[in-house]
């Protein structure tokens, strides 16, 4: 930093002739060295901040695994054409990851637009219920593992009799569900019996929160913060 000032002053000592100037510069000299030591042991040894006073602590109120995976059940359901039941499943493995999602539609290559979504009349053709394929039929077809034995599926919707076939085939063995308003109906009544049977637990869902909210705006939203 001497240098430099020296240099920019492009003053030696060898220019003053008068002795007195000499003398001067050469206090002024000693004045800046000291100055400069002075400022790099300032540098080197101001205390910086102690990473370990900077908060974090984690956030309190993040999804627990079983709301995540309902959520994501409930809002598979969304995807669903029907006008009167959206239903949504989730097939989790041992290691809390999704291997199948589904919703209840019509199948591949058949026109939502032309088959019925009607839930009653005279000819039961003329209804959705021949043609729909309910959500935990598409979750299992759609999986992206080599097999769902041994996972657990999240239903919105206690399984009818068709389905709960196809999760025990699958090897599914434990079913957890947020509605059982078919309780006394013959397909739930059935279904129950063949988990039973074949040792597929089931139970209602508990929910911690009455509802999720999913807000775009929220990133923007938030506080900027600077990388350190």
């Amino acid at each position: 930093m001497l240098s430099f000032l020296i240099d920019k002053c492009t003053l030696k000592l060898s220019d003053f002739v008068d002795p007195k100037l000499k003398c001067a510069w050469v206090k002024l000299e000693s004045r800046l060295t000291k100055m400069c030591f002075s400022t790099t042991v300032l540098l080197c040894f101001f205390p910086r901040p102690s990473m370990s006073k900077v908060p974090c602590k984690k956030r309190d109120d993040y999804l627990e695994w079983p709301e995540y995976f309902m959520a994501v059940a409930f809002l598979s359901a969304q995807r669903s054409k029907d006008p009167n039941s959206q239903v949504g499943a989730c097939i989790v493995n041992a290691e809390n990851k999704i291997v199948g999602i589904g919703y209840n539609g019509m199948p591949n290559g058949c026109s939502d637009d032309l088959l019925p979504w009607r839930r009653t009349a005279e000819n039961i053709l003329d209804t959705k219920y021949p043609y729909v394929c309910h959500a935990e039929l598409n979750a299992i077809m759609n999986k992206n593992s080599a097999d769902v034995k041994g996972c657990t599926m999240y239903v919105a919707l206690f399984p009818c009799n068709e389905c709960a076939k196809l999760i025990i085939q699958a090897g599914i063995k434990e079913v957890i569900f947020m509605s059982d308003k078919y309780h006394d109906s013959n397909e739930t009544t059935a279904a129950r019996l063949m988990f039973e049977m074949a040792g597929v637990s089931f139970r209602k869902f508990t929910p911690k929160c009455s509802q999720i909210v999913i807000d775009f705006d929220s990133i923007n939203s938030r506080a900027s913060e600077t990388l350190q």
